[in-house]
């Protein structure tokens, strides 16, 4: 029989004292204990337990590119989902469809100036004193709303003739 000192049966206590502790302790982590059927149909009948989906964005031609932002994403992923690698001018034709006005509308070559075709296509519509900007290409497509540049423009660099 092994024998124990005031000083270890001290230890001994508070050892325990703190396994005890840490198992209460870690026990309050734990979620609690999903709630047990009761048998009992609350739904109502008729009812959809779908989600109902978000209105779609719409098109506010007095607003700027922050309150238009939502649709021109939405009209550009759309395009882009049905043509995955559309040109300039699909992007254009698009965004005029869209409601956007052609002489608001700037858009990058599709090929370079070494006539291979273009990573990637930056388009934009001035709207509102400000800017709607995507791209779109081997990276996927990305836009933003930003400030209309100095220049009057949104697109820094040459941009190809709207003439269609």
């Amino acid at each position: 029989m092994v024998e124990f000192g005031a000083g270890n049966r001290m230890r001994l206590a508070i050892v325990g004292v703190v396994a005890l502790a840490t198992v209460v302790g870690l026990s309050a982590c734990s979620p609690p204990a999903p709630a047990a059927p009761t048998g009992a149909n609350t739904e109502t009948p008729g009812a959809s337990a779908a989600p109902t989906a978000p209105p779609a964005p719409k098109f506010d031609p007095a607003g700027d590119a922050a309150a238009n932002l939502d649709y021109f994403d939405a009209v550009n992923r759309a395009l882009v989902a049905a043509t995955p690698k559309p040109s300039g001018r699909e992007i254009v034709d698009n965004l005029v469809g869209a409601g956007f006005a052609k002489t608001d509308i700037e858009v990058t070559p599709d090929v370079t100036i070494g006539k291979e075709a273009a990573e990637a296509i930056q388009f934009s519509v001035r709207i509102g004193g400000s800017c709607l900007v995507g791209q779109t290409g081997a990276a996927g497509y990305n836009a933003i709303a930003a400030p209309l540049l100095g220049t009057g423009k949104c697109l820094v660099g040459t941009t190809r003739p709207i003439d269609w």
